[in-house]
């Protein structure tokens, strides 16, 4: 079982980036660019590794290699991408890695693209890169060739990588009490141990809706392997655990002043559930399932609802100073511009993302922690269809 956090230190200690591995100040998914960057390292990635696992490190100024870390980013479709983009697409994990230094908000993006032995490529054209092209590392770059040729092996560097980095039972013991001290009383930390092997702490603030046992402010972590497995300021969850399996059940807790939608539930939402599966070879599977579905407003309250955001928005953009009452709906805009691109508002969704550079400059955060959340939401939506 590999600590996942040993293994980016070892990686940033072996050498700068190479053939195998990869270190990014961040991701860009919310764009073509972006997409596109990232699909031609993956496909980099996997032919010029076709007998060993190969990492991009997210989180990572490149220059000094300092560990600044990113949000936590749970979009367990991500697969997904992979698979439409590209031909042959192996198969790869982003897993958020915990480190103590950093506030509990951020964590390191660990992205493993497992070995793959055909020949990958695009499929379909993305961005300036066309249909059929391949890609391929040399040194730290990647880099099209329409020819590849693999002389050099990485194989016994890799093993021998991660080999230094498998977990052991003071590592464990560490993650723990790393855990528990970061977390307060009333965060209700707390441990479970499944198989004799694997160790998941939680914490969160307790609460009861509908006769729920529900938490706020969540923190899940897979201590054996430093992964992160939940993070939430905002979300309700619900815990369950056995014998061989931990399942987290999130919830949205979506309010609208003066509408209620059709089926209204209270305004608590399931979003996903997440089942972790240990297993008795010391490997575990994690497996989740989309349950959200969205609230069906009055479409004349939304749209009165949505011409009041793009006022508010458009205040914000031409730096106009927002009245007492704009200020109070402002704390809803995200909520209210998902819902509006739910319920059929083309629109809403690039006015939220236009939104965003604006509410980050505001003092109170609270908004602009909110719109992360309502992107994170749109965009497990948009993968599961």
């Amino acid at each position: 079982m590999i600590n996942k956090r040993l293994l980016i230190k070892n990686l940033l200690a072996y050498n700068d980036e190479n053939t195998f591995y990869d270190k990014k100040v961040q991701l860009n998914l919310d764009s073509k660019e972006g997409k596109a960057k990232f699909l031609k390292h993956i496909c980099a990635f996997s032919n010029s590794n076709p007998k060993n696992n190969s990492y991009i490190i997210i989180g990572i100024e490149d220059e000094t290699n300092k560990i600044i870390g990113v949000d936590f980013f749970d979009d367990s479709k991500i697969q997904n991408l992979v698979n439409a983009y590209l031909e042959n697409p192996p198969k790869i994990q982003y897993e958020n890695i915990a480190f103590p230094r950093l506030p509990r908000y951020k964590v390191v993006g660990l992205v493993t693209i497992n070995p793959l032995k055909e020949f990958t490529s695009l499929k379909k054209g993305i961005w300036k890169y066309p249909k059929g092209t391949s890609f391929f590392r040399q040194g730290s770059n990647s880099k099209p060739l329409d020819k590849i040729e693999v002389k050099n092996s990485n194989k016994p560097i890799v093993e021998a990588i991660e080999k230094n980095a498998r977990n052991n039972i003071e590592l464990t013991l560490n993650g723990v009490f790393d855990f528990m001290e970061q977390h307060q009383k009333n965060l209700n930390p707390t441990y479970k141990v499944f198989k004799d092997q694997f160790v998941v702490c939680w914490a969160g603030i307790k609460k009861e809706v509908d006769n729920k046992i529900l938490y706020s402010r969540v923190d899940i972590e897979l201590i054996n392997e430093q992964i992160r497995l939940f993070y939430s300021d905002l979300d309700a969850v619900e815990i369950e655990y056995n014998s061989q399996s931990f399942i987290i059940t999130e919830y949205l807790q979506i309010n609208i002043n003066k509408a209620s939608p059709s089926g209204d539930l209270g305004g608590i939402y399931p979003l996903e559930k997440t089942i972790i599966h240990f297993k008795d070879n010391g490997v575990h599977d994690i497996a989740t399932e989309l349950l959200f579905k969205p609230p069906v407003y009055d479409a004349i309250v939304l749209q009165h609802i949505y011409n009041s955001n793009n006022t508010i928005l458009n205040k914000l953009e031409k730096n106009i100073s927002l009245s007492k009452n704009d200020k109070a709906h402002l704390q809803q805009l995200p909520t209210t511009y998902m819902i509006c691109s739910l319920n059929g508002f083309k629109d809403a969704k690039k006015k939220l993302e236009s939104a965003k550079p604006y509410l980050k400059e505001l003092a109170n955060k609270s908004a602009y922690i909110n719109l992360k959340e309502v992107l994170r939401v749109l965009r497990k939506v948009k993968y599961s269809k």
